[in-house]
């Protein structure tokens, strides 16, 4: 059985907006926000974390990891970042408009793997990020096959991020990619969490196959913590908050705790943009919950359909 570790995730820490449900009253200037980037990943290490994941699209997320990396000279860190996304808000509060642009062509792959490649020997993971069966990627030979001359070139493990209402069947389609006879995808970021459990089948598969799983959005963007917005999870916040007082812990190591039961994946990603959640996110390996309270956490799933259009209806801030 594998060991699931948590990782930090810089979605939050690198721009000054997010989807995430968060205090927006926060000094959003690049100079704290990278004071915050190295104050969170200095308290990260000293927990016990060492996969850290970012993106180009996370404003400066790849520049503050870039530079913690090289200043702090840690020598164990296991990095991973993404392509495909362009960040465009160009660090403008309250940007109106799309605040990252996808391009999963080759010119774009080529174009940011110049930046991406700066993080090796430390990178360990190279993801196509949220990779749909729209956006062509996984029928694009010119791509895949970029792709794969980086992984033989560096060794990287190659994988795809997915969002959204087919991520079951985007990732049965790289399952099927394979160049020179080897698979090319051996890594999958995918959202997962006691609201969104849609993937769970493929998901177990992919464990079982000593796939490299690393699960994001655990806490569903903060609507596992009780907001008078999501009225109608009530259900699953009482189940959620009789758990946590049980186990005298906060709402999030429970939901973090219910994923690592039930998949056992590689890594779940803390998406925290304070060392306070961070260090409440950790308790989650910590604890252990019972095969009838991962029953009942199970029953919280809701209608897929239903859980991305609430993502989607979520205002950045």
């Amino acid at each position: 059985m594998k060991t699931t570790k948590i990782g930090l995730g810089l979605a939050a820490l690198g721009r000054p907006d997010y989807i995430n449900i968060r205090n927006s009253t926060v000094d959003k200037s690049v100079i704290a926000f990278k004071q915050k980037a190295f104050t969170m990943l200095d308290h990260a290490y000293g927990l016990g974390i060492r996969y850290f994941d970012t993106a180009p699209s996370y404003g400066k997320g790849e520049e503050f990891l870039l530079d913690w990396k090289i200043t702090r000279k840690r020598n164990d860190l296991i990095l991973g970042t993404k392509w495909g996304y362009t960040y465009v808000a160009n660090w403008e509060i309250g940007y109106n408009g799309k605040h990252e642009i996808k391009e999963h062509s080759l010119s774009k792959l080529q174009e940011q793997w110049k930046v991406s490649k700066q993080l090796l020997p430390e990178l360990g993971i190279y993801q196509v990020h949220s990779a749909t069966l729209e956006s062509g990627i996984l029928n694009n030979t010119l791509v895949l096959k970029e792709l794969y001359a980086i992984k033989k070139e560096t060794g990287l493990a190659i994988g795809i991020s997915t969002s959204g209402t087919q991520q079951t069947e985007v990732i049965k389609k790289a399952l099927e990619i394979k160049v020179n006879n080897e698979d090319l995808f051996t890594s999958f970021q995918v959202t997962y969490n006691v609201l969104e459990q849609s993937t769970y089948p493929i998901l177990k598969q992919l464990v079982k196959e000593n796939k490299t799983v690393i699960i994001k959005e655990a806490l569903a963007n903060g609507r596992v913590f009780k907001n008078d917005n999501f009225l109608h999870y009530q259900k699953n916040y009482n189940t959620l908050y009789s758990l946590a007082n049980k186990y005298n812990v906060s709402v999030d190591v429970i939901a973090l705790r219910f994923i690592i039961e039930i998949l056992h994946p590689t890594y779940i990603l803390s998406g925290a943009s304070e060392p306070e959640q961070l260090t409440s996110n950790y308790k989650a390996l910590d604890i252990s919950l019972t095969k009838q309270e991962v029953k009942l956490l199970q029953e919280l799933a809701t209608n897929t359909t239903a859980y991305w259009k609430e993502r989607s209806d979520l205002e950045w801030n």
